[in-house]
């Protein structure tokens, strides 16, 4: 069920957001932030009050507060025990594995975000996403950014067994809390800090969209383009060459499930601006571990010396682990990685 289901109810000009009065926390503040980034929602005053008769009455869409979740009413909470949605089944279409109970926060992205991507990037860049590009950016941010609020909100344990189930890669939801007033603050005005929190977290929210569209998924089409070249690059497919340089090792991963390669691409060249590289694809992309790094006795050496052990002209150095080698040229950077896919791993 989308956001784009719901028509806005037409209650009062302009319209009115609610949530709860008191401190704030990062959920609903990001939820506010989303909403006026729609145009339905742009100019809405901000009624903050736990009363939820008044709340009722007044508002055009309630979040974080009131004890009901109904997407046709517009009413988001989700501090009710009866509440247990997630990214999931909120949105089944995507298939991701998002098993974090939803947040205020998370309630509006999975209803709304779509909507709010797309007007922040028309009015920041003025760019209008493909269909495809568009879910992509959906699901990016929401792992990237939204998850963590929903997690941190709901108190959710970060490990259960080996992996993360999500990573805190912002600290938003600490910066925000700091902005509430301390117990020794007189006479604070509470709905003016919450304007500065929702001013703060909206600017990192308008950060990470831009970043997820104009950088991260043109870094996924790099990827993808040497992946279904890399036959080209040897016959085994397992050397990929990226004509430009980008962030490529949790795209490789992705992608690799996705085109039904895992494990195939061993190593990638690249030119990281001063000259070429060889490197070995990790096992995961966080890990040292390599499924191919660069021959033993290669390791260590540089420049002349290297080019003479390994007969190839051009060479710059291979790192003492031999996770990663550098080469003055393309050409000499294929030689390098071309003899260490036929070196026998000791």
């Amino acid at each position: 069920m989308s956001a784009e289901e719901a028509t806005p109810p037409k209650r009062s000009m302009p319209a009115v957001i609610g949530t709860h009065s008191g401190t704030f926390h990062c959920d609903e503040v990001v939820a506010c932030f989303m909403l006026k980034q729609l145009p339905e929602y742009e100019n809405a005053e901000i009624f903050r009050s736990r009363d939820d008769k008044a709340l009722r009455e007044k508002c055009d869409i309630i979040v974080d507060v009131g004890g009901e979740f109904d997407h046709a009413k517009k009413w988001y909470d989700h501090h009710q025990l009866s509440f247990t949605d997630t990214f999931n089944s909120v949105r089944p279409e995507f298939k991701e594995e998002f098993s974090i109970r939803l947040s205020s926060a998370g309630l509006i992205y999975c209803f709304y975000g779509e909507r709010v991507i797309q007007s922040i990037l028309q009015r920041e860049r003025k760019i209008q996403l493909s269909p495809e590009n568009l879910r992509m950016a959906f699901v990016q941010i929401y792992r990237n950014f939204i998850s963590e609020l929903d997690a941190i909100d709901n108190g959710v344990p970060m490990f259960e067994g080996g992996e993360p189930r999500y990573k805190i890669s912002t600290h938003l939801s600490a910066r925000i809390g700091k902005l509430n007033p301390s117990w020794q603050e007189k006479n604070v005005d509470v709905d003016e800090r919450f304007h500065q929190a929702m001013s703060l977290a909206g600017n990192e929210f308008v950060e990470n969209v831009l970043e997820v569209v104009c950088s991260w998924i043109a870094a996924r089409d790099h990827v993808r383009h040497a992946l279904e070249q890399a036959k080209t690059v040897h016959a085994s497919g397992e050397i990929l060459l990226l004509e430009q340089f980008c962030p490529w090792k949790a795209h490789l991963a992705d992608l690799e499930k996705e085109l039904k390669l895992e494990g195939v691409p061993k190593l990638v060249i690249f030119n990281d601006g001063t000259s070429w590289r060889v490197a070995g694809v990790p096992i995961t992309p966080s890990s040292f571990l390599g499924r191919k790094f660069l021959p033993t006795p290669w390791r260590g050496l540089r420049d002349e010396e290297l080019s003479q052990k390994a007969n190839i002209k051009d060479l710059v150095f291979v790192h003492h682990t031999g996770f990663i080698g550098g080469a003055k040229t393309k050409e000499a950077a294929m030689a390098m990685a071309q003899k260490s896919m036929e070196y026998a791993d000791e």
